[in-house]
């Protein structure tokens, strides 16, 4: 969802230089393409449950030919559609989250190093104004689970001048994922003075997200978003969450935008 450390911001903006002749909304027009660029910090939990934040990049590139740039939610994960057929729309999926030590959270459980998830969304515009959208990723590393997202944005926009979002968020972890974050075994309960706890999986956050972007200029713009999640189920009873973390997750990002190319 979010990149949590120096290493998977390095990660992510290395996607993004890589992917950006890709990650372009085209559509049928013939007029020349222009690109958006949006860059600045963000913040988020440090890691899922966390009550401590971290500082990455807020990135976005977009290419289109058309009128206006097709709409991407602030907070959804790096990827962009490779199918379009009329209102839906399907691609893969990339996320992040940091590696967890010991050290970090206060206590002696086992560590969760670097996850890098990878999965596929699939999106469709159930009007000009409403996007529902679900995406699924694994993780190839640290958690090794399922997690995924279940999203629908309300979008208002005078084309490109301005555009604001918003919408409910409900995110998902198989019970690798949420044992893997939430989850204390035996052994480490007795290192750790937490009681044992085997959460399984499920749905792990509600929340939502609201997004605002301006242009300031005919180059540049301003983006602001900002997301609330809070954590239900076995992620918001763990004793993890309880004596170590926040059932609160709040994140947001703050960046300009650079528009070049074509004819606005």
């Amino acid at each position: 969802m979010t990149d949590r450390n120096r290493l998977s911001a390095l990660l992510l903006v290395s996607l993004v230089a890589l992917a950006a002749p890709a990650h372009a909304q085209e559509g049928d027009g013939g007029g020349e393409k222009r690109t958006r660029i949006i860059l600045g910090p963000q913040i988020s939990p440090t890691w899922p449950g966390a009550d401590k934040f971290s500082v990455g990049p807020y990135v976005d590139v977009s290419r289109t030919r058309e009128s206006q740039f097709e709409y991407e939610a602030p907070d959804e994960s790096f990827g962009s559609p490779l199918l379009h057929s009329g209102n839906f729309a399907f691609g893969p999926a990339f996320g992040f989250i940091g590696k967890r030590k010991a050290s970090d959270i206060g206590a002696d459980l086992p560590k969760v190093g670097l996850s890098i998830e990878a999965g596929a969304f699939g999106q469709v515009n159930l009007t000009p104004e409403l996007r529902v959208r679900l995406e699924g990723r694994k993780g190839l590393s640290g958690h090794k689970g399922w997690t995924g997202e279940i999203s629908a944005d309300y979008v208002a926009r005078q084309g490109d001048d301005w555009l604001f979002s918003i919408g409910p968020r409900v995110t998902l972890g198989d019970s690798k994922y949420t044992r893997a974050y939430f989850g204390v075994t035996p052994a480490a309960a007795t290192t750790s003075g937490l009681p044992a706890y085997r959460p399984d999986g499920g749905i792990q956050s509600v929340g939502v997200t609201a997004g605002y972007h301006r242009m300031l200029g005919k180059n540049w713009g301003i983006a602001v978003y900002g997301r609330y999640d809070r954590l239900v189920g076995d992620a918001a009873d763990s004793p993890v969450t309880r004596e170590l973390g926040s059932r609160s997750q709040p994140s947001g990002g703050i960046a300009l935008s650079y528009t070049f190319g074509g004819n606005r």
